[in-house]
């Protein structure tokens, strides 16, 4: 069976579906799974999807519904069988015995925890009932942005008859809740046969009998508002207004980008660290350069799963497209009075709409900023809350593309938007994440990463919480690298650090994907092992050139970045033993190594005005898993020390006074200890070599 939909994917899989069987939960979850890949339909994290099943009660032995819907936190898109609750379907519509009104909401949340029927359940969401008073198997809420349009657009309700006549019912906006499951039973029982319900400013509830039909019921529903806006789109001509600034060029908006980014991060990190995130769609530019961009953004969003990812509203920036951003003081002297103002705002809105029990005010600075001409910034606690910020902050703006092609675009008043981003359940739900582990919201560049150290050090810097930007000469390796990390940790850029301007792209490769960069570890390299008779002067050049030139430059464009941000920093060198301790075949290496130690020292004389700690770390005989141990280098000190290749690892391990094998994570385990631990040292060396009594610093 083929299927088209021309403004959302059809994509169920009939050979897929019929491996689940009749298993009904497993086909809910491939449904979910489906509807979640697909921005348009919902974000991550929005929406939420159920079933309904019989099973055999252990108590009893008696037969009984039970319904199965994604739990508190979930995203559809990814949901699993461990991220879905289970619950006597009949138990939780008995709640609407002790249910006391409106004041009683939270309460009622609790009471969901006595409803449990699968005890591996994750924690019910306050979507729950709304799946529960409805009596059909298989129900979808989802947040496409043509039905929020529809929903969030002046008469939605005339509109909503208008699009599909008596076959959709519709609720005025409120709150999430029990009561808003209590809407919903009362729509369906005033509208009996219809195939949805519109929830005003908010979303889409669809079901059906199978799995299949409900995820067929939604695409269509969905469809026929898609197809309504796009004929209203094509009547109007104009989107937004019509078009107020002309788009820089593509490369000139990613400089631009480049530039800025730094100092709007740290701007937006004036009370936690932040991560950034870019975007310069066509679907961004045309929003954020039209006519109606003044008028729109202030009026924030509508549905609440977008603002609690991007708060209320946007910080449009005032600079023009073309202002000179080389000099950063200049710029930062024009940007702080808009983020004082932001902030200003923020503080009033909350002032405003507390309650006597409203949790504390949250981080006062805009996730969202809005630069007309050059593209969109986000800015949040990682990489992928701010990417998803972003995104929903896109679907914001279908929406009010939509709306504003229908009727007029409407948005929440702001004491509703403040009821569900103050929510004490929602606060609750914050106090139940994970605690950040200690490199979070920090960016590092590890030169080298391609593999052996310095992959090893990347992969100990992103277990620690750390995005990574991974940089190397040989790009082949740097995909292999890249591809062992998970979305939103890291990136790559091909780097010879031999070049200054190479240097500059990788930097500005770091800072567009992830706004900055807070530590630099400098582990690219190689090792010459030859007597000063037969060392060439390409010989000594080379390891000038990447270990001391590479070093000198990578740091001094880091600083101009640090002092962009103001938000510290780190830079470790990955040095050696040999820079500490003479020895025969080994001068030009040697001195190199010596160069790069001498120059930590001056670096962390200079920098620490800026709050850049920078130290050493030195190994001794890792040869296994480091690339300069392949070839030539492992035969020259073979030959030096008077044995054969094959005997190294023994060799090197026995000569140190632990007698310990050396291997990448233990490097990497000592560069963790510098940018994780030990926040007050700089200018130090740390040897990683078991113990070598002629390289002790001391």
């Amino acid at each position: 069976m083929t299927q088209s939909f021309k403004y959302v994917d059809y994509l169920w899989d009939e050979e897929k579906a019929a491996t689940l069987g009749d298993n009904q939960v497993e086909l809910f979850l491939y449904r979910s799974n489906i509807l979640g890949a697909d921005l348009r339909i919902t974000n991550y994290g929005g929406g939420n999807t159920s079933c309904k099943t019989i099973e055999k009660d252990p108590l009893t032995n008696e037969e009984v519904e039970v319904m199965w819907v994604k739990g508190s936190g979930g995203d559809i898109g990814t949901l699993k069988r461990s991220g879905i609750a289970g619950l006597y379907t009949e138990r939780l519509r008995d709640l609407k015995n002790v249910y006391q009104g409106l004041h009683d909401e939270d309460r009622m949340v609790g009471l969901f925890n006595h409803c449990i029927y699968d005890l591996d359940s994750k924690a019910p969401s306050i979507d729950t009932p709304l799946h529960g008073l409805l009596p059909f198997a298989h129900i979808d809420h989802l947040h496409p942005d043509a039905l929020i349009a529809v929903a969030a657009a002046k008469d939605s309700e005339k509109v909503t008859k208008e699009i599909w006549g008596d076959t959709m019912g519709w609720v005025p906006w409120q709150k999430p809740g029990f009561d808003l499951g209590l809407q919903l039973e009362k729509c369906l029982a005033d509208n009996p046969g219809i195939r949805g319900i519109v929830l005003g400013s908010h979303g889409l509830f669809t079901w059906g009998d199978t799995s299949f039909e409900c995820y067929m019921n939604s695409l269509e529903v969905i469809e026929m508002a898609s197809e309504y806006i796009e004929q209203k789109l094509k009547e109007q001509g104009e989107v937004f207004g019509g078009q107020k600034v002309e788009s820089l060029p593509k490369e000139e908006r990613l400089g631009k980008a480049a530039q800025i980014m730094p100092l709007l991060r740290g701007l937006c990190s004036s009370e936690n660290r932040m991560i950034g995130h870019f975007s310069d769609s066509d679907v961004v530019m045309q929003y954020i350069n039209s006519n109606d961009l003044e008028r729109l953004a202030p009026m924030g969003t509508s549905c609440p799963d977008h603002f609690l990812r991007t708060k209320i509203q946007p910080l449009v920036l005032s600079l023009d497209k073309s202002e000179d951003l080389s000099n950063a003081d200049a710029i930062l002297a024009k940007l702080e009075p808009a983020f004082e103002a932001y902030r200003q705002e923020y503080v009033d809105y909350y002032n405003t709409c507390k309650k006597d029990n409203s949790p504390a005010i949250r981080d006062a600075n805009p996730v969202i900023i809005i630069y007309p001409g050059v593209g969109m910034f986000s800015f949040a606690k990682n990489k992928q809350t701010t990417r998803v910020a972003s995104e929903f902050y896109i679907n914001a703006i279908n929406v009010m593309r939509g709306a504003e092609a229908i009727t007029e675009y409407t948005s929440l008043p702001r004491q509703e938007a403040f009821d569900i981003e103050y929510w004490l359940l929602e606060e609750a739900k914050l106090q139940r994440m994970p605690k950040e582990k200690p490199l979070s919201r920090k960016v590092a560049l590890v030169t080298g990463a391609g593999g052996g150290i310095g992959k090893a050090i990347a992969d100990k810097l992103a277990a620690e919480g750390a995005n990574v930007v991974l940089t190397d000469i040989n790009e082949d390796a740097l995909v292999e690298a890249n591809a062992t990390y998970a979305r939103d940790v890291s990136s790559y850029a091909v780097c010879d650090v031999t070049n200054t301007e190479s240097i500059a792209s990788a930097y500005k490769k770091a800072i567009i994907e992830f706004g900055g960069v807070d530590m630099i570890v400098h582990s690219a390299g190689l090792a010459i092992s030859k007597p000063l008779t037969e060392t060439t002067d390409k010989d000594w050049n080379i390891l000038q050139n990447i270990l001391v030139k590479g070093q000198f430059d990578l740091a001094k464009q880091f600083a101009l970045i640090v002092r962009k941000q103001g938000l510290g920093g780190d830079y470790i060198a990955i040095a050696s033993k040999n820079g500490l301790v003479a020895g025969p075949n080994n001068v030009a290496y040697g001195t190199a190594k010596a160069a790069q130690q001498h120059m930590v020292r001056l670096l962390a004389a200079e920098l620490a005005k800026d709050k850049v700690r920078v130290n050493t770390v030195n190994p001794d005989g890792v040869i296994v898993g480091s690339k300069i141990w392949e070839g030539a280098w492992a035969e020259g000190r073979a030959k030096a020390n008077g044995i054969t290749v094959e005997e190294l690892p023994a060799f090197y391990a026995k000569r140190n006074l632990l007698n310990e094998i050396i291997t990448p994570d233990d490097i990497a385990n000592g560069v963790f200890s510098l940018v994780g631990i030990l926040d007050k040292s700089t200018g130090n060396i740390i040897n990683v070599d078991g113990g070598m009594a002629n390289a002790f610093v001391r």
